[in-house]
């Protein structure tokens, strides 16, 4: 007999002395970890995730779980997890599905980055009694603006007044650098959408709506999202092109480069299959490629008919995973028309990948937001095109690192699923989230407070937009703007020089 189980990942426990067999955690955890029989609690740990919903909800705080650390031998090159993955696919023969962004011990280099500060000769800015400017405009900008001046009458005397000439392309106008990543319906409860969309409407940004359409629940706060067109063209048409405040043109994705979205068909409900225009119950998967771009020219023409289909009102942007040649491919986005390039780094979040793209395909979202500045730069196109940074954002100090690398706004997704209540426990694909968030089952759904959650997302970006504002005082800046690309200001820690010269930066000392 081969044996086919692999030792549980956790072990849960239960204080016996403290537990008055309420039955509580049965009902609260959503992957069978409890049984009830008579005058005790069952326990199967190979189920659990470490959810953490037990331990939150238990009335006795009963519940401990731990790693299970004892039940493989130590061997340097077949790990745990190296051999937890063969004995699965020898089991199922498929491909291993994976939740949330690169569990690799890959640097972060956003903490090998800090940051400078004023003293003596060049003061600092107090945020709390001067003005900090952090409103930021997506979108094209004009390389110059040009006047002219029109007469008109006013209390009987001939006035000279400047009016702008320059046609100003469309732009979103964002009162913090900080928006929610695209993460669509049917991978996200619509509660936990309605809740984000609360949010930024709050806090004067906004949200993409995923590649699962738009649905109706959302429609009163459709200014505040931008749609999402990718291959499989999911709930695409005029009306929701039209609905939303901007659009996205998917390419990639950090978490998979290459590949396209897959939604298990137990997340399709009726609900999901209306709003994404397909049969309930099926998989939506869709196509690595986009089957009508095969070139620059071919996504040109794609931006061009979105920005016709919207009548020329709506900025159009275009996501790419961070690659090896992302600057190239960013400059040629540049010359498609499009309004925006957004760079999703490898360690950006995800409902469902293969765990091989995940762990393994792409590069670091700080690599690729100094390569793409630097090369928009060169080629005199940076105000041609916004970038937008996503893939691994989780405090304020990142978001600061990125536009001083040369984003100039951000996109959140795992870090708004926290504030909701998510434990990061990677099984999203499962449908089975025990919080309400990355779940379809209604009895799931429910357990997520619409009100509460959009008043902590709300904080979560108020939080960080006062240490943003913190931070620029600090670095003698008064403006995000000025702080865009401004790497000056930034220094690298235990860094080698290939590394320095990659990111734009110099070493410490220096």
């Amino acid at each position: 007999m081969i044996p086919s189980a692999v030792p549980p990942k956790y072990k849960v426990e239960i204080d016996r002395d403290r537990c008055m067999l309420c039955g509580r955690c049965v009902e609260e955890c959503s992957w069978g970890v409890y049984r009830k029989e008579k005058d005790r609690i069952v326990i199967y740990s190979n189920r659990c995730g470490a959810c953490q919903r037990c331990i939150v909800m238990c009335p006795r705080d009963a519940i401990t779980v731990r790693k299970n650390t004892t039940c493989w031998r130590d061997h340097p090159l077949w790990t745990a997890e190296v051999r937890e993955d063969i004995i699965n696919q020898s089991k199922t023969g498929c491909v291993l599905l994976s939740g949330m962004g690169n569990a690799k011990e890959y640097p972060t280099y956003f903490d090998r980055i800090v940051l400078d500060a004023c003293q003596v000769t060049n003061p600092s800015i107090d945020p709390l009694r001067e003005p900090m400017e952090l409103r930021t405009y997506i979108g094209k900008k004009p390389k110059k603006l040009e006047f002219e001046f029109v007469e008109e009458e006013i209390d009987g005397k001939k006035i000279k007044k400047a009016k702008l000439k320059t046609k100003i392309a469309p732009n979103l106008k964002l009162e913090t650098p900080i928006m929610i990543a695209h993460m669509s319906y049917g991978a996200l409860s619509l509660n936990a959408h309605l809740a984000m969309a609360k949010a930024v409407k709050e806090c004067g940004t906004y949200m993409g709506s995923g590649e699962g359409g738009l649905h109706k629940a959302l429609y009163p706060y459709a200014d505040h999202i931008i749609t999402q067109v990718a291959s499989g063209r999911f709930g695409v048409n005029v009306d929701y092109l039209n609905r939303g405040a901007a659009i996205e043109i998917k390419i990639g994705q950090g978490s998979k480069p290459g590949i396209g979205g897959h939604l298990p068909g137990e997340k399709v409900t009726a609900e999901v299959s209306m709003t994404r225009m397909i049969p309930e119950g099926t998989d939506a998967i869709s196509p690595a490629p986009h089957h009508d771009i095969y070139s620059i020219e071919d996504l040109a023409q794609l931006v061009r008919s979105l920005k016709e289909a919207t009548r020329w009102k709506k900025p159009v942007f275009v996501k790419i995973a961070a690659v090896h040649n992302v600057a190239a491919i960013a400059n040629g986005i540049a010359t498609s028309d499009a309004d925006a390039v957004v760079i999703d780094g490898f360690k950006g979040g995800t409902g469902a990948a293969p765990k091989v793209f995940r762990d393994h395909v792409g590069i670091p979202i700080e690599m690729a937001i100094a390569a793409v500045d630097e090369r928009l730069r060169e080629e005199g196109v940076r105000n041609e095109v916004s970038i937008i940074a996503s893939g691994g954002i989780r405090n304020s100090a990142d978001v600061f690192k990125a536009i001083a690398l040369g984003a100039d706004a951000v996109y959140i997704g795992t870090a708004a699923m926290v504030a909701l209540g998510c434990r990061v426990c990677g099984r999203c694909y499962t449908g089975q989230c025990a919080w309400g968030i990355a779940t379809q089952r209604p009895e799931l759904v429910n357990r997520l407070d619409i009100e509460e959650g959009a008043r902590r997302v709300a904080n979560l970006i108020k939080a960080w937009t006062l240490e943003i504002k913190e931070l620029l005082g600090a670095a003698g800046i008064n403006s995000i703007e000025s702080l865009r690309g401004n790497r000056d200001r930034l220094r690298g820690i235990g860094l080698n020089e290939v590394e320095l010269k990659a990111l734009g930066i110099k070493h410490v000392g220096f």
